[in-house]
């Protein structure tokens, strides 16, 4: 009996994924356990595997569509096995591969037929055109018109990399219109001395994230440093007899996140969301880890961090920075940070400016140690080790005092850090 495989819905919040490779093509043996396709949301990547053996007897949606979840992607079954009950809704292949070469054909036309794109619009018998959430998101924000574009989607859908062509077709056109002869006098790039690379979905909703977030924030950032001697013995102390009395390896950068989320208790302007008309206070602290991954900047969440111990805190951030940079992190450990520290610390970085993740209206960066010197009481001068701290704040949500008085305690806190422990 031919069964369905359908796209798996991967977090509560994501309701389309990409699928990037096929394992299998049609006509091929498939065993249980064996791997059919790859796909990823916008921050993670997956593999489906199958779940019953059989032979790929159709494939609805090829590499680089967009799937709603929960929709039938590809069949398994016997052989010679009648598949029209599931491909009702499904894409088929072949159309949208022979389709795809008309296009060139229609920008030729329009130097003289003006009015050409609007025949590319996808449209049903309501006259409504399709486009998926990201094809309409690229059109946005490239200041063209979606339904210009030549649809390959399901169903006469217009999917991101319709988008895609019809950007790539744009400059084709202005070319042939412009005079060639001014730009034939300009020397020639050598495509050997460069490489093109294409945004991933990853990349793209960085850029988007980081980008609103500066237009539309107003962002000042607050620099200081701290005695790091106290955090430096502790850590010493934890290398030395950790293993020992079952402690995790608990790094600098867990001791500096368990600290933020103790003193952000006192401090819930700053553990907050700025939500246009309204500010959303938390009462509890879901700290946002910032993770360079091999797909890009991921902030994994450790929810209700300031209820954890440190070893809880070390234990759990391991988990969710270890799942990301592996690129298998569930979307749901992806979102809902009140407040995210980023560190930078292994570079040698002194001192930076770090971007707020919004709706967060705060975000904390953690520098590298440098040697200084300060006076004793006796007019002595010392060496000790200073960390630096930098925090970044939405001005619309918090005022530089409160940004200030949060970094003071957790100063204190950071240099007294047996006594915070105690509390």
């Amino acid at each position: 009996m031919a069964t369905a495989v359908i796209m798996p819905r991967q977090g509560q919040s994501v309701e389309s994924c990409i699928i990037t490779s096929w394992a299998k093509q049609v006509g091929d043996e498939v065993k249980e356990g064996d791997i059919l396709f790859s796909y990823e949301t916008d921050k993670s990547s997956f593999d489906e595997v199958a779940q019953v053996s059989g032979t790929m007897l159709a494939i609805l949606y090829q590499e680089g569509d967009e799937v709603p979840c929960l929709e039938n992607v590809c069949v398994i079954g016997n052989a010679g096995e009648d598949v029209s009950a599931f491909t009702a809704k499904g894409a088929a292949p072949a159309p949208a591969a022979e389709a795809a070469p008309e296009a060139p054909a229609a920008a030729e036309a329009k130097p003289e037929t003006p009015a050409a794109p609007v025949v590319t619009a996808a449209a049903n018998t309501d006259g409504k055109v399709f486009a998926s959430p990201r094809a309409k998101a690229l059109a946005a924000q490239a200041g063209v018109d979606y339904k210009d574009a030549s649809p390959t989607g399901p169903e006469g859908r217009i999917i991101e990399r319709d988008v895609e062509a019809l950007l790539d077709r744009g400059p084709v056109e202005k070319a042939a219109a412009a005079p060639a002869a001014p730009k034939a006098a300009a020397p020639a790039v050598s495509e050997a001395d460069y490489e093109d690379i294409k945004l991933s979905n990853v990349r793209k909703v960085i850029a988007k994230s980081m980008h609103d977030s500066l237009a539309n924030g107003a962002q000042l950032t607050l620099n200081t440093t701290f005695d790091a001697t106290a955090v430096q013995k502790y850590r010493a102390g934890i290398k030395a007899c950790g293993e020992a009395m079952g402690l995790a390896n608990i790094t600098l950068n867990d001791i500096l996140m368990f600290a933020a989320a103790k003193t952000l208790v006192d401090f819930k302007d700053l553990n907050a969301h700025f939500l246009d008309d309204k500010i959303r206070q938390f009462r509890n602290v879901h700290l946002g880890i910032a993770v360079d991954t091999s797909r890009g900047l991921l902030v994994p969440t450790v929810f209700n961090a300031d209820k954890l111990s440190l070893n809880q805190l070390s234990i759990e951030a391991r988990e969710v920075i270890n799942e990301a940079k592996e690129g298998h992190i569930s979307p749901d450990k992806l979102q809902g940070a009140s407040f995210t520290v980023t560190n930078l610390g292994s570079f040698g970085i002194e001192h930076f400016t770090p971007v707020i993740n919004p709706p967060q209206v705060a975000i904390l960066g953690v520098c590298g140690i440098t040697n200084r010197v300060k006076a004793g009481k006796d007019g002595s001068l010392t060496m000790y080790p200073a960390m630096g701290l930098s925090l970044t704040i939405d001005h619309r949500a918090v005022d530089g005092a409160p940004g200030a008085r949060f970094l003071q305690a957790l100063v204190k806190n950071l240099e007294n850090f047996d006594q915070l422990l105690a509390k």
